[in-house]
């Protein structure tokens, strides 16, 4: 079902998902949305399955022409997006019809926008997924971001009988300092006074920052005497944090498999959604949680989600 005609694309738009997973041992990652918070309230506010795929814009989102009768949500950062050259909102429902035109600008507040669409942008399952893995030329549409003509459809869900909104309460802020609570390792045992450095000082957000992971500026964090600075190249996960020999901080997201630096630290999942709207110069600070409070952390945040669905389904 023919929905949008890309009339300019933005400078990175591309089709995600909830990932692709089982296939790291071979060097395909996980790839999906970087803020998932953001990905799957766009996709229950809709009335989609929570991993339906959206779109995800960077910065800037795409300008697009209406074709076919449909409900979109838009969440994460603040693009000040138009309908019809018109102010429509973030977190909430919006009916769109043939001929109108859904504009989006450069980001106001945070880093990344998500376009839900009823039914879901229906591009082909690759290895299980329709998230567009660019580096590798596979899922989304055609393995890489929009384009000028592009046409994106949708799959077969039904419209709304009402709009939804997200309650003010639940709306997340992103603020230019942020805190990520991450739990010690699992490499932690090459630092000493390096752990004290990473929990107890303030870095920047380089421009050295994309969905591979974010390089960070601040007090170099040194490993111990005798360890050696890298170590056999082994499995990553999202939020592993690496020091390379500069010893300047990387967080990792979901365009990595593997490497060969200690992770000195682990930002938890929940807290993922916070680093993808982050910009170059925001500031960063870590607070030091054990694996228990993660997974309590864990845990309130799926009710959460649920508490969000039951609202937004009425129940």
């Amino acid at each position: 079902m023919d929905t949008f005609l890309v009339l300019t694309p933005g400078p990175f738009t591309t089709v995600q998902d909830n990932g692709r997973i089982g296939y790291q041992h071979m060097g395909i990652p996980v790839s999906g949305v970087l803020d998932a918070f953001s990905f799957r309230v766009a996709n229950l506010l809709v009335g989609n399955a929570e991993d339906s795929a959206v779109l995800e814009s960077t910065i800037v989102g795409p300008q697009l022409a209406v074709l076919r009768e449909a409900d979109i949500a838009l969440t994460g950062g603040e693009m000040g997006a138009t309908l019809n050259y018109q102010p429509i909102e973030n977190w909430k429902t919006i009916h769109l019809v043939p001929g109108d035109v859904l504009t989006f600008q450069q980001v106001k507040s945070g880093c990344r926008g998500y376009l839900a669409v009823s039914g879901g942008i229906d591009v082909p399952d690759v290895m299980g997924s329709k998230s567009t893995y660019f580096g590798g030329k596979i899922g989304g549409y055609g393995g890489r971001p929009l384009k000028k003509g592009d046409i994106i459809t949708r799959g077969s869900g039904s419209l709304l009988n009402a709009p939804r909104y997200l309650p003010e309460k639940w709306i997340p802020r992103y603020p230019d300092h942020l805190t990520l609570r991450a739990v010690a390792g699992p490499q932690d045992d090459h630092f000493d006074e390096g752990l004290e450095t990473l929990f107890r000082s303030e870095f920047l957000v380089s421009s050295k920052a994309d969905r591979m992971g974010y390089r960070l500026q601040g007090p170099p964090i040194q490993h111990r005497e005798n360890v050696p600075q890298s170590i056999i190249s082994e499995s990553t996960m999202p939020g592993g944090i690496q020091v390379p020999a500069d010893g300047q901080p990387i967080i990792l997201l979901v365009e990595q498999t593997v490497g060969g630096y200690s992770k000195i630290a682990t930002v938890i999942s929940k807290d993922l959604s916070k680093i993808a709207q982050a910009v170059p110069g925001n500031s960063v600070t870590f607070e030091s949680i054990t694996l228990e409070k993660a997974h309590h952390i864990y845990t309130d945040h799926e009710k959460r989600i649920l508490e969000i669905a039951e609202a937004l389904a009425g129940r």
